[in-house]
């Protein structure tokens, strides 16, 4: 039960802490009251033999849990309020995941591909219900595999389908992503406007289409600042190790990752750079993300603990009271 609190809507209910305070200084009157008309008007031998030598505190039970009950409930109606952890009714996030032959190497078990198959299609299978998920494959080209939608199994159909080709056009991946997330707030987009957007682009190695240039007019660096300026925060993930190798034409090729152009895009669109070098810290990285993707932080009712504990109290206080004193506070 959280009873922590950050503001409150309604904080004039308050006022009614008068009151409570009138209740805790009236019983206190009416006791030292009717103490002194008991010693005025009675017989004081008498009362030495028959009275207890200490009074029975209990009888003030009631009246105190009573007070403590009302200090609960005017809480309560004062509408307490707290951060909390809510899943997001609307978003758009669109998987970009490279499919280069580099993706073939084997320093992640069994290859880096079929390990990011199945870590991505746990982050796609684990997004909650409010989230629009598409999916981008890439080499060459761009390729987009699904469009933006709630339908949590045609994304992982759609990994399972993946294959291998050459090159890789990081850029165009990105501008690709931008696209169908414009294509889609065109469709969904109220009066609140479009829902927030991500990108989360999975990738081992360096661009080499249209050249090896991330600032080329349509290289991965443009396009992050593109992502900028339509406020799409890029997530990236450099994923494999520097010892990668791949056979391409009968021989081996080094195809060690690109952490620093990752992490440059990650910087220039305002997105989270992320690093795995194994399929156990790829998952851990898509976990994490769909954590921050599929949740948000809200101002939200935290009456409720307050109201439940007051209505409790207020019950053991009446109760006290017709076990102790025979009667109702």
């Amino acid at each position: 039960m959280n009873l922590s609190i950050s503001g409150f809507t309604a904080p004039w209910w308050f006022l009614l802490f008068v009151g409570v305070a009138g209740v805790a200084v009236g019983y206190v009157f009416v006791q030292r009251t009717k103490r002194r008309r008991t010693l005025r008007f009675a017989n004081l031998e008498l009362l030495e033999r028959v009275l207890p030598s200490r009074p029975n505190r209990l009888r003030h039970l009631p009246a105190v849990v009573l007070i403590i009950a009302l200090t609960l409930l005017t809480t309560a109606m004062a509408g307490p309020t707290a951060e909390q952890r809510v899943p997001r009714n609307r978003a758009t996030v669109m998987m970009v995941i490279d499919v280069s032959l580099s993706m073939e190497a084997t320093d992640v078990k069994p290859t880096r591909l079929e390990a990011a198959r199945v870590a991505a299609k746990s982050f796609a299978e684990g997004l909650t219900p409010g989230i629009n998920l598409g999916l981008i494959s890439f080499a060459g080209t761009a390729t987009t595999l699904v469009a933006p939608t709630t339908d949590r199994e045609s994304v992982p159909r759609a990994i399972d389908a993946l294959k291998l080709a050459q090159s890789t056009a990081t850029g165009e991946a990105i501008f690709a992503a931008l696209d169908a997330i414009d294509n889609f707030s065109q469709v969904v987009g109220g009066a609140d406007g479009p829902p927030p957007a991500r990108v989360v682009l999975m990738t081992d190695g360096k661009q080499t289409i249209p050249t090896d240039d991330p600032s080329d007019p349509r290289g991965a660096f443009t396009a992050a600042r593109a992502a900028a300026e339509k406020k799409i925060p890029v997530s990236t993930i450099s994923f494999g190790t520097e010892t990668g190798r791949v056979e391409i034409d009968g021989r081996p090729q080094p195809v060690p990752v690109d952490d620093e152009s990752m992490r440059e895009i990650a910087k220039l669109s305002g997105g989270e750079f992320y690093k795995a070098a194994t399929a156990e810290q790829l998952q851990k990285v898509y976990d994490t993300l769909g954590e921050q993707i599929g949740y948000e932080t809200k101002q939200a009712d935290a009456s409720r603990p307050w109201l439940m504990l007051g209505t409790l109290g207020a019950l053991i206080a009446a109760l006290s009271a017709l076990f102790i004193g025979q009667r109702l506070p």
